[in-house]
């Protein structure tokens, strides 16, 4: 009941991410930088050492085929799931650049679509991981849903600011169906350990590509104290599970 309400709580974040002005200020909203903050503790003391634990899972599995001589299996599959998202990124920036375009400060619908479509993947994975990942405790789902609530939030404003009118006509609700989704493709199916890991490893690839791109570059002109306060303030969190 709680993986639920947690995915519908996603939902929320991304139907409702067409009102929130506050995203839309430069500089950026201190809670912006909170929530970058937050994203970047959960993928570095969370999300990166369980990928060792995903590493072992891949490596007995795959002992008896020809790629077992492939060593950090999942950290690859981690660094191909940051260069698609890091790809569908440049994409967007080229078909902003095309002189074909009426508005130049949207992407073409084409490769909306197309950065729809891989959002949407990244979204309903993680709706599904919400039901088939083992949490400690009730406290460790809420705590994977605060630090992704805000990830979504993020996302939401670079998503927003790229494809401005289509992403609130519907970007917005197909990212909203796409956790719920996920949800329910968990409630009835179940993946064995192996597929598991490999998706795990490709969201962690997609979430530190994501969270980064937004909080780094220097025209953002984020809030370093209150960056600094989420990454120790949900440290402190993650430590105390």
């Amino acid at each position: 009941m709680v993986s639920f309400i947690c995915a519908v709580g996603f939902a929320f974040i991304h139907f409702s991410s067409k009102y929130m002005q506050f995203a839309n200020r430069v500089p950026r909203s201190r809670f912006l930088s909170l929530s970058a903050g937050v994203a970047v503790s959960y993928v570095f003391v969370h999300l990166l050492p369980q990928l060792n634990d995903y590493q072992q899972i891949v490596t007995e599995k795959l002992q008896q085929s020809s790629w077992r001589h492939i060593e950090n299996h999942i950290y690859i599959i981690a660094l191909l799931g940051l260069v698609l998202f890091y790809a569908m990124e440049r994409l967007v920036k080229i078909s902003r650049k095309s002189k074909y375009l009426k508005n130049p400060e949207e992407a073409d619908s084409g490769v909306f679509w197309i950065h729809m479509g891989s959002f949407f993947i990244y979204n309903a994975v993680i709706g599904y991981l919400l039901i088939r990942e083992e949490y400690k405790s009730s406290f460790g789902m809420l705590f994977y849903f605060l630090a992704l609530g805000v990830h979504f939030i993020t996302n939401d404003w670079s998503l927003r600011r790229d494809h401005k009118e289509a992403y609130d006509k519907y970007g917005r609700l197909i990212l909203s169906a796409a956790p719920i989704l996920g949800w329910l493709i968990g409630a009835l199916t179940e993946l064995n350990e192996f597929v598991l890991s490999v998706l795990q490893a490709f969201i962690a690839g997609g979430v530190i590509l994501n969270v980064l791109k937004e909080e780094l570059p220097e025209e953002q002109k984020s809030s370093l104290s209150s960056f600094l306060t989420g990454v120790v303030g949900y440290t402190f969190l993650l430590l105390l599970i």
